[in-house]
């Protein structure tokens, strides 16, 4: 090898390791969402004592609009996603709040659509912590 082709390569070496100190991922990663109470999901529970309070929901139902109903063999723009998930799940938190509840478990979503309608369903046990 010639001197020109090495210095070439240890040049390039170099601009790759100076580069990859500046790579930032297009999609942050992060562990979820952060709630103001903790929240346990189905077949989860919290490991401390706790009473409970008393279930919370929230549900809607509404009509398909046309583009819903547009391509129905397909079912495309039906459905939430997950931004509004996490703000469903965040009304959910407050309501429990509400009733003085330190946590929410057994939270569930449940989505459902017919022809002409689709709806959802959210809910969760208000639990309080007890001082054992």
């Amino acid at each position: 090898m010639t001197a020109q082709k090495i210095l070439g390569k240890v040049l390039f070496g170099s601009c790759m390791v100076l580069l990859s100190g500046c790579f930032r991922p297009a999609i942050p990663i992060s562990g979820g969402p952060v709630y103001p109470i903790d929240v346990f999901f189905e077949n989860q529970s919290p490991d401390r004592p706790y009473s409970e309070l008393e279930w919370v929901e929230l549900s809607k139902e509404e009509v398909l609009n046309e583009q819903q109903k547009k391509n129905s063999e397909r079912m495309l723009f039906r459905g939430n996603n997950a931004q509004t998930k996490e703000l469903l799940t965040a009304q959910l938190i407050l309501k429990a709040q509400k009733l003085g509840a330190d946590a929410l478990m057994n939270v569930q979503y449940k989505y459902y659509t017919t022809a002409t309608t689709e709806g959802y369903l959210l809910r969760g046990m208000a639990i309080e912590y007890r001082g054992e």
